[in-house]
């Protein structure tokens, strides 16, 4: 076996952050895996060995409360609990109910619900200029995913400030200030939802949450679950949406006649999720025949799904936005047992308000330069100025 090859890719560069792709590019025609000091983790940039990892039971998520434990406690009691941050056995028990959930229909129920809201979203929109992030992509999601847990609409703002708050907690070596928001967001956050599991425990309903409380969950594991339904069940949807789409009216696209087809190629091509850590339950070999690196028990690896997404290897031209890309193997949601268990709310939700929004206005045009979020590991946009066009 060769040496391990040695990465020094600065993940919080303005210049990454803006544009990680050419990075990635560079660095997946030099070595597949490489170790990075900074972070202590093998960085992994092409589509077969991020797809072997997730795969690969050997590699799982361990979870560690971050530090100082006492502080970050509502922080850490979150996800201590929750499916993501688990392996099987704990993580099939956490997750066995709420597939169930999803699995009674509520999903697919909520279609004609998605298509009345982005309607009615629409029609409140100034035609002349509007914010397609804040008028219609983030209120959608957010009003969809709570109705589906049974969470208040009146809740809708907060949801998301909460959401924002505790994500910016992925990035690579946080603030104070956002780890100060995030403690916060996380005992706000837990707290409406005990008011709420509390509510339905003594007049149940035709929602998630009631569907949860029946369970062999306990409040914690219970509260942990909606969270990150809450969380994760919007925030892919709100940041591929913007990506997808900026992408797109950049270019002079519109979507192809086979919606479906343009939706996947907007988780592919500017993926929401860019980087997804995993630790090595015993030593293993990664990476292809000729680049094999060996990761030792302990140590952790954190494969970057948007680098994966545009590996020459597995996609023609993967710098170029094909609306009608097939196939299209991307990894936007993950493989293995951590796949995304919402990801039919996500690719439902995308369908259908990208095709009313084209369909509303088929000239749709960027008026203004869009504002990024500025992180990485959650690409997405603050603000995306549109108009009609045409």
């Amino acid at each position: 076996m060769r040496s391990v090859p040695t990465t020094s890719l600065d993940l919080t560069s303005p210049d990454v952050v803006a544009d990680p792709y050419p990075f990635f590019d560079v660095e997946r025609a030099e070595h597949p895996v490489a170790w990075h000091e900074g972070m202590g983790l093998h960085l992994v940039f092409d589509h077969a060995t991020v797809s072997a990892i997730q795969r690969d039971r050997r590699f799982g998520r361990l979870w560690r409360d971050k530090e100082p434990a006492s502080y970050l406690e509502p922080f850490n009691l979150l996800h201590r609990n929750q499916m993501m941050e688990n392996e099987p056995p704990e993580h099939t028990r956490l997750r066995r109910p709420v597939a169930a959930a999803f699995a009674r229909g509520h999903v697919e129920r909520l279609r004609p619900r998605v298509r009345a809201l982005a309607a009615t979203l629409l029609a409140e929109v100034d035609p002349t200029g509007f914010d397609v992030i804040a008028d219609y992509a983030e209120p959608l999601p957010v009003l969809v995913i709570a109705e589906l847990l049974g969470v208040p609409k009146s809740y809708a703002d907060s949801l998301r400030a909460w959401s924002q708050a505790i994500v910016r907690m992925y990035e690579p070596a946080p603030a104070q200030a956002v780890v100060d928001a995030a403690v916060t967001a996380a005992r706000d956050f837990a707290a409406l939802v005990r008011e709420l599991v509390a509510a339905r425990r003594a007049h149940p309903a035709d929602d998630l949450i009631t569907d949860l409380v029946a369970t062999e969950l306990t409040e914690d594991e219970v509260v942990a679950a909606v969270v990150l339904l809450l969380n994760a069940g919007h925030e892919a949807s709100v940041n591929v949406f913007g990506n997808g789409l900026v992408a797109m009216l950049r270019r002079g696209l519109v979507p192809a006649e086979e919606v479906a087809l343009t939706v996947e190629e907007m988780l592919r091509f500017d993926s929401a999720l860019q980087l997804f850590e995993r630790t090595a339950t015993e030593d293993v070999e990664i990476g292809p025949e000729g680049h094999r690196v060996l990761v030792e028990r302990g140590r952790k690896v954190a494969v970057l799904l948007g680098s994966a997404n545009r590996d020459p290897a597995v996609f023609e031209e993967p710098g170029e936005f094909r609306v009608d890309r097939s196939p299209n193997n991307h990894v936007a949601f993950g493989v293995g047992v951590h796949f995304c268990l919402g990801a039919p709310l996500a690719r439902m939700e995308l369908n259908e308000s990208l095709a009313h929004l084209f369909s509303a206005y088929p000239h749709l045009a960027l008026s203004g330069e869009p504002e990024s979020r500025g992180t990485f590991v959650l690409r997405g946009y603050r603000r995306v100025p549109v108009s009609a066009g045409g």
